[in-house]
């Protein structure tokens, strides 16, 4: 699988969306879609504009790189949490960036496979 491969794939788990509704959204056949996914394709521009106008980061599944979501597009739950954290004195904030470093070694599946101990 390529890497746009695994971020569409990605992408798509993350929307909670099968391959079929997921090509739907794209406007391709669910075989494409696998394709995709698989690395066996790529991707052409009009299913990109699709799929970003129903939440994906495009710029995510091109380059690896998530695109800052605005404040005003954060869920309530991420809204309180950056603005609890910006109330923060210095010390404080640079305190829950590192528990929050630790917490993401110990998720499976979000890079920290492995790198506890080291």
């Amino acid at each position: 699988m390529t890497a746009i491969g695994s971020r569409i794939r990605e992408e798509r788990e993350r929307l909670r969306l099968t391959q079929r509704a997921f090509g739907e959204i794209g406007g391709v056949e669910p075989n494409a879609q696998g394709k995709y996914e698989s690395g066996e394709r790529w991707p052409k521009a009009d299913y990109l504009a699709a799929v970003a106008e129903h939440g994906v980061d495009v710029l995510y599944l091109l380059t690896g790189k998530r695109m800052a979501q605005p404040a005003d597009q954060l869920a309530e739950d991420e809204a309180r949490l950056l603005g609890g954290y910006r109330s923060l004195p210095q010390a404080a904030r640079t305190a829950v960036t590192g528990v929050a470093e630790a917490f993401v070694t110990l998720v499976p599946g979000k890079g920290g496979e492995g790198r506890r101990g080291r």
